[in-house]
């Protein structure tokens, strides 16, 4: 598993060495994705804009790799893939 670096982007997201890159979701059955963030989770699920940064962990936002429905994971749980 990869460590994440506390470098702050915007709105609340994080840095991490994997942005963008196909990583591995150990905390979902080896799944794999692409990193496309690590941000706090907002909850609510309002498709709305938000004006605020949650006050909640960050998760890892990942995308299926050939396109599909983002899910998201401990950031402790991913790992880059081979």
């Amino acid at each position: 598993m990869t460590t994440q670096t506390t470098t702050h982007l915007e709105f609340g997201h994080l840095h991490h060495p994997l942005l963008g890159r196909r990583v591995i979701d150990h905390g979902h059955d080896d799944r794999v994705g692409i990193l496309r963030a690590l941000a706090p989770d907002p909850k609510d699920n309002n498709p709305g804009l938000v004006l605020w940064i949650p006050d909640t962990p960050p998760v890892a936002w990942l995308s299926p790799v050939g396109g599909g429905v983002e899910w998201t994971t401990g950031p402790d749980q991913i790992e880059a893939a081979p």
